[in-house]
């Protein structure tokens, strides 16, 4: 099965290039507004009557259907619980090894597919080698972690793009102004630090509703 090979400049650049545009501006614009303001309440009935079993939808400044969308939206995005991953045997082979496991596999979303990136993190390891996707042992670096969740079939290369731009999304809210590669092997930089920015990034895309 023939599969692109991410470097991790390039999916740097993907990913930078999908953050920078319009449309996904447009899309993270606001997104810790997962509620519309309160319309104004409804006037009240200019006389009373019997009670009818669907008077009490009046008492809502939104329609209930609204009410359950931003419930489901803001609702955790739950951690993987499919296939366990390859032991460190298999976090040392190459990930093109595992691309039998992606089939029969469905589209997941952004905040999904982080999930895995960090269980691979929390269970492979963390690497901030220059350049490196993954080191000898099989540590990976976050977007290591990204094009390994990939292969192993946790969502389409599009998903890994998007993935990414949520995470140069939170990066901005940080105050960081590169990319994930420069941020990964910045100095000083620890694996609690790469698996909080993975946290902080599945909340801000399943806040998102991504």
């Amino acid at each position: 099965m023939a599969t692109a090979v991410l470097t991790p400049d390039q999916l740097d650049g993907q990913a930078a290039r999908l953050h920078d545009t319009q449309a996904w501006q447009q899309i993270v614009t606001g997104w810790e507004h997962t509620a519309a303001e309160p319309s104004p309440a409804p006037e009240p009935a200019p006389a009373p009557g019997p009670a009818r079993p669907s008077d009490w939808r009046g008492l809502l400044s939104v329609p209930v259907d609204r009410l359950i969308d931003d419930t489901l939206r803001a609702l955790p995005t739950p951690p993987p619980h499919e296939r366990p991953l390859p032991g460190r045997l298999g976090a040392m082979l190459p990930d093109r090894v595992h691309l039998w496991r992606r089939v029969g596999q469905s589209e997941l979303r952004p905040s999904v597919h982080l999930g895995y990136a960090r269980q691979i993190l929390a269970e492979w390891g963390w690497q901030n080698t220059p350049y490196r996707l993954r080191n000898a042992r099989g540590a990976r670096c976050v977007c290591g972690a990204m094009v390994s969740a990939h292969r192993l079939g946790y969502g389409s290369l599009d998903t890994v793009d998007r993935a990414g731009a949520w995470l140069i999304t939170e990066l901005r809210a940080q105050g960081w102004p590169g990319l994930i590669g420069p941020w990964n092997r910045h100095a000083g930089r620890t694996a609690a630090d790469a698996l909080a920015l993975v946290d902080a990034t599945i909340r801000r895309a399943s806040l998102a509703g991504q």
